[in-house]
């Protein structure tokens, strides 16, 4: 086992933070991952207060009533931290591979090939080939934020977002690609539509391959 190095802060009196990194990488993920996966049901931190855990790319946050023993807390996911393995293939625990089914007829397809300088079909290939890792949920519920993309699909947000991003719309963000579970506003470049009905059994740690949709 190696030491990790981490800083912890607050966030008001209802929620202490665990900080793992400062940028978005796959290795960072995975250890916030791993402690939330080790300790999202965990009987000594729920007796503690704490009602949830929710992890982002570089961070866990504990909620909890501000009243509990924060010490005591501390001490818990301290452990698992200390306990954490250095080997990656070792952080991914419990992992449940989701696949995607998506049909690639998405009003920003052609921009993202214009971008890449790629055609369509290429940026299709590129988008399929990764098994992408779920980092946190957020925005809305069930929104997956995935880690893995091809860089050569990166591609700006637009100027101005839509007022309506139809449901189950798969979008590629900046740096990021994931699902639109419900219809709601968004500047995403949408490659295609999946079934968002797929998106409710997803969770943090596990892993997403999306499909070309047989048409």
């Amino acid at each position: 086992m190696e030491t990790k190095r981490y800083t912890t802060y607050f966030l008001g009196d209802a929620c202490l933070c665990w900080s793992l990194g400062e940028k978005i990488d796959r290795l960072t993920s995975l250890r916030v991952l791993y402690v939330y996966r080790q300790l999202r049901k965990n009987e000594e931190l729920a007796g503690l207060g704490v009602h949830d855990l929710v992890p982002s790319y570089t961070s866990l946050a504990a909620h909890a009533d501000p009243l509990c023993d924060w010490e005591a807390v501390k001490r818990v996911v301290d452990g698992c931290l200390a306990g954490m393995p250095s080997a990656e293939a070792k952080l991914l625990v419990r992992s449940v591979r989701h696949v995607l089914p998506v049909s690639y007829h998405g009003e920003d397809l052609q921009r993202v090939a214009d971008h890449a300088r790629i055609t369509p079909d290429e940026v299709i290939r590129r988008h399929t080939a990764p098994e992408y890792l779920v980092a946190m949920i957020g925005f809305r519920p069930h929104f997956p934020y995935l880690l893995g993309l091809d860089s050569s699909l990166v591609t700006p947000r637009l100027d101005s977002p839509r007022t309506a991003v139809p449901a189950g719309a798969v979008g590629i963000g900046g740096e990021q690609t994931g699902v639109y579970p419900e219809t709601s506003s968004g500047g995403w470049n949408i490659l295609g539509l999946t079934s968002p009905e797929l998106l409710y059994a997803i969770e943090p740690g596990d892993t997403v391959l999306f499909t070309r949709a047989e048409e």
